[in-house]
Parts: C-alpha cells; structure tokens; sequence
C-alpha cells in the first residue's frame, strides 16, 4: 500500500480543500482518502510536502498523430506508420509529464493510437489512458480528410462507424463543418446532410458508442444538436463575422444533455490572435457565459498537436484560460477532472480523488483554488498508483 501525504487536496467535485490528507493507494486504486493525522501502518508513504494534490487532468480532445510543428499535415502525411508511432508516443509522454493522466484522442491515422491505447493500459509510465476515435469520419477532401476517415452517404456513413466499432474505438468523431486547418475546407459550412449526421448518431448509439462532433460555427452545432450528438467539440458559436450563440439552440443542449468539449488555451509567447478572432474574444467570454447560466455541461480540451502554440503538454493554460473567460478556478478544475472524465465516459473511475476510483492523481505547487496558476507547477504525477517522471 502507497499512502501519499500533502498539505491540501482537491478531490475533483467539492468546493474547497481538505486539509492535510492521507490518499491510501493499493493496486492502482484509490481505497481510501483520511485525515492527515491519521496513523499508516505498513505503507510505504509519498509526501509531497506543501503541494495541492488534485485529480490527474483529463483532456478531452487531442490529436497525438500531430506533431505541433509549423506544418502538422506535411509532416504527418509523410511519416510511415512506425514513425508516426513513435511520434505518438512522444506526445503522449509530454502530456502525462504536464499532469494529464487521461486523453481523449479525436483523430489518428490508421488507428495507430489504439496500439498506444493498448500500451499505456499495461504501463501507466507509458503515458495517458487513452480513449481513442481513430480516423473522424469527414468527406471528400473534408476536413481532415488525409487522416483516411472519408465516408459519405446514408449507407457510407453507417458502414464507417460499423468499421469504427469494430476496430473497439472508444468514441466517434465527426467532422460535422469544416476547419481551419484543411486547406480549401470551410470551418462554417456544414459537411453533411441531416439524414446522414442521424444515421451516424443511430449506428453509433446502436453499437453503445457516444458520437461527437468538430463544429466551431454555430451552423454545425445546431445540426449537430438537432440530429442528438452527445458532445460538441469546440463549441464556440461561430460566424465568419463574429459570434452568435444562438439561445435556443443553448436550451435545447442543456434539454438534451448535450455536453461542450471546450477547446481553450495556448503556451505564452506565440503571436497575438489574428485581428479577426481577437474581436471576438469580448462575445466568446459573454456566450460562455450564457452556456454555464443555461446549465449547459462544459469541459476542458486543448486540441494539442495543431499548431505550435498548442504543443503537447500545454494543457495546463487551458485551465488558466478558462478563469480569464470567467470561469472560477473550481469551476476551471472541475472541468479538466470530474466533468471531463463524465464526457470521456469514465465518471465512474477517474476525474476524483475518491475511494474505488483509479489512483490517478497529479501534486502542484500552491493553492489553485486561489492562483489557477498553480497548475503549472506540477511537482508529481502518479497514474494507476505509480509515480512517473
């Protein structure tokens, strides 16, 4: 048995910190969280000293396969499997080593982070627990389209998720718009009909899999919403003039239990946003806003790999970015540990530090209840009851 002493805790849910606690490990489990002054006998102990103990960060929405260069597709299309595996592994290292003990991976090539799945689950030193989509299913020279996930069509789409299924991926993606990253893709325009998005939805609640949706424009999540895919990714209710997020298409997320897999921060020191997204940020902080009142679930992703701003490891400034878009730093936590590991399908395991669930848990200088900040200093890293790094 591994008991691990700090001066606080936050457990993932409640509103404040318990002080001086004693989390009792045994078998990669949580078995118990006690009072500090608590005896352990026959316990090997860990002492993080004055440190915060939280839950491991949970990023909902990565992409491993990219290499968070100045040319991501370049490099990614010409790597030959073994070599964007290794790429792969790397990124997954970075993340554990920032404090991220689980991702949501949301687009490979090949299915390649399956294998890493399978890798990381005998040894937790090797990286996150991975919960994998493999290739996102887009069209024709579609977002994304040169991660191999084409399929269009009533009967293409359902044989893609079919395929998806099979392979034991752990959730599907759907390029529902366009991106930014793809040349020649339109990040405001739907990609799909509505009678393939539903049959998507169908195929992949038949086969007990959740199905998720890229759609930065509103136009995408109001189809997304309407046709009942179960996460938004990004979710930023975008225009190609601004920003509209649009209340009745909030209502019926919040109805639904539609969940936002919110997509923020970046490392310091990149170039300032182009003038087109900087006047938006005033209208993102107030439509953020108008998710959180109308009871909308919203949690924390970094989309790490695309640019080199969000280089693997950089989860952290999404916390940190979610309190500059007010957002509180319980709220902020929350977010990259108990609601995330919801949106991952693993509230039962991970996201707290609570007896039964998975002993993942992350120790960081300071206070970050009071100085979100604090996450940056991440001074140990257990996953499944082992100390990595």
């Amino acid at each position: 048995m591994l008991a691990v002493r700090a001066r606080a805790l936050f457990d993932g849910v409640g509103p404040g910190l318990v002080e001086r606690p004693t989390v009792l490990i045994e078998h990669g489990r949580i078995a118990a969280v006690q009072p500090g002054g608590t005896p352990v006998i026959g316990a090997e102990v860990l002492d993080v000293g004055a440190a915060t103990l939280l839950p491991g960060f949970i990023d909902t929405h990565t992409h491993l396969a990219f290499d968070a260069s100045t040319d991501v597709v370049g490099r990614l299309t010409d790597a030959d499997d073994d070599t964007l595996l290794d790429r792969i592994r790397a990124a997954a290292q970075a993340s554990l080593a920032a404090g991220v003990t689980t991702v949501r991976d949301l687009g490979d090539r090949g299915y390649l982070t399956l294998r890493l799945r399978t890798e990381t689950a005998q040894d937790p030193a090797a990286g996150p627990h991975i919960v994998a989509s493999g290739p996102p299913l887009t069209t024709t020279r579609g977002h994304c389209w040169f991660l191999g996930g084409r399929a269009e069509g009533v009967d293409g789409v359902r044989a893609a998720v079919r395929e998806r299924a099979e392979r034991g991926v752990d959730v599907v993606k759907v390029m529902v718009t366009g991106g930014d990253l793809t040349p020649g893709s339109d990040p405001y325009s739907v990609q799909y009909r509505r009678d393939e998005l539903h049959a998507i939805v169908d195929e992949a609640h038949h086969h007990g899999l959740p199905v998720t949706a890229h759609a930065h424009a509103v136009t995408g999540i109001r189809e997304a919403v309407t046709t009942g895919f179960d996460t938004i990714e990004h979710c930023f209710f975008l225009t190609e003039t601004g920003v509209d997020f649009d209340r009745r298409v909030i209502e019926e997320m919040a109805r639904r239990g539609v969940t936002a897999s919110l997509t923020l921060g970046a490392l310091p020191g990149g170039p300032p946003p182009p003038p087109h997204i900087a006047r938006r940020i005033p209208s993102l902080v107030t439509g953020l806003a108008t998710l959180r009142e109308a009871g909308v679930t919203m949690a924390l992703g970094s989309d790490s790999g695309i640019f080199p701003v969000k280089a693997h490891g950089s989860y952290p400034h999404g916390i940190t970015a979610m309190t500059d878009f007010g957002f509180t730093p319980a709220q902020a936590l929350r977010a990259a540990t108990s609601t995330a590991a919801m949106i991952c399908g693993l509230g039962g395991r991970k996201g707290r530090i609570a007896a039964g669930h998975d002993a993942d848990l992350i120790a960081v200088g300071g206070d970050p209840l009071t100085n979100a900040a604090a996450v940056h200093d991440v001074v140990a890293v257990l996953r499944g009851g082992v100390r990595v790094g």
